[in-house]
């Protein structure tokens, strides 16, 4: 059997740490459980992973969240209103958040600390990632005339993801559909205009 590449090796690394984290939770979770759930030693985890822990942290949270944006681009293309393709794609992110156990645990008060230690530095890389994905379709929607002119899509892509997070973090007990009257009525004139 050829040796395991570099590449096959963080991921082994980091399909054991999403494992780890599922079973253990993501504060308890350390460098050695890790490595006993990948079958390698300590020392290949760390000279595949020079950040540690956070870096696991975070490789986790970005390999869910583009299993997800892959999903997301394909609903968006199909979408033939932009004011729903919002509302949809915003209520689409809540409930994925929501629902997916390992974004949930790093979001959960005993992971706090450790998800803001991990995340703190990449900000600007998972907004930069869902730019990525959702850039086609708002430049595609701009040149159609279907979103304000002057408005840019890393800021359009940024205000989304502070409304998600809000959404996320202030459950304020509404429905689904008065979800989506908030969103019509304050979220989507902002972006698409009046």
């Amino acid at each position: 059997m050829p040796p395991a590449t570099a590449d096959a090796t963080r991921e082994r690394i980091i399909d054991a740490a999403e494992e780890c984290f599922a079973r253990l939770g993501v504060a308890k979770t350390t460098v050695e459980h890790i490595a006993i759930a990948a079958g390698l030693s300590r020392a290949t985890v760390y000279r595949s992973i020079t950040g540690g822990r956070d870096e696991l942290i975070l490789a986790v949270l970005l390999r869910n969240l583009r299993r997800y944006l892959d999903g997301l681009a394909e609903r968006l293309r199909r979408q033939r209103s932009v004011p729903e393709a919002i509302v949809a794609g915003t209520m689409d992110a809540v409930e994925f958040v929501r629902a997916e156990p390992t974004i949930g645990r790093f979001l959960a008060p005993e992971a706090a600390g450790h998800m803001q230690a991990a995340v703190a530095g990449a900000v600007e890389q998972v907004l930069a990632l869902c730019c990525d994905y959702v850039r086609p379709y708002f430049e595609r929607a701009q040149r159609a005339g279907m979103l304000r002119a002057d408005i840019e899509v890393e800021g359009t892509v940024e205000f989304l993801f502070r409304v998600i997070t809000s959404l996320i973090v202030m459950d304020r007990d509404r429905g689904d559909e008065d979800t989506r009257r908030f969103l019509r009525t304050y979220v989507v004139p902002v972006i698409v205009g009046p």
